[in-house]
């Protein structure tokens, strides 16, 4: 089972970070992750870099792809477009091998609306009241250092925690 203090909420949705899931894979048994460049950027395919990862235990593989272009990330992680692709490729894969069904915070391109519509009518009374875990509070700790901001921790809640922890990984990318 995924550590709590990997698990991201992100505007009352959660997600996995890659270092959880790679920590659960070493505690699996997690032999290696070897990662093959299928499909080097070019102008051709709109600067789209595709990698294949598989991920080994003992016991088992399992493989996935991960993608990367301008478009599916943010201006800050451009230049990185093959790197990013490896992290999707490998958090897929991870996925896959620890049996984690919630998206990878990583797997998130620049274009996608966490906030659903659901979720934005129907968020639940308890999210609202109910206090950030530990791992939101780091993140925002950590966040709010590396952009020298303040934050008002005794008013957060889960929910705006996870709204806040949002900002501030938007304003960290320009």
């Amino acid at each position: 089972m995924i550590n709590e203090k990997f698990i991201i909420n992100l505007q009352g949705k959660s997600f996995v970070t890659y270092e959880g899931l790679l920590d659960l894979a070493h505690n699996m048994g997690l032999l290696s992750i070897d990662v093959e460049l299928l499909q080097f950027p070019s102008e051709a395919n709109n600067m789209t870099a595709v990698i294949k990862a598989i991920a080994r235990t003992k016991d088992s593989s399992f493989s996935d792809i991960g993608d990367a272009s301008p478009r599916s990330v943010n201006n800050m992680l451009a230049p990185h477009i093959i790197r990013m692709a490896s992290t999707r490729a490998k958090a897929r894969a991870l996925r896959d091998l620890t049996n984690v069904g919630m998206t990878a915070v990583e797997e998130l391109t620049s274009e996608d609306d966490v906030e659903t519509k659901e979720t934005q009518y129907h968020v639940e009374e308890s999210l609202q009241k109910e206090a950030p875990t530990k791992r939101q509070i780091e993140t925002i700790k950590k966040l709010a250092e590396d952009l020298n901001q303040q934050v008002n921790y005794d008013s957060l809640t889960k929910k705006t925690a996870g709204t806040l922890i949002g900002r501030l990984l938007d304003e960290k990318k320009k």
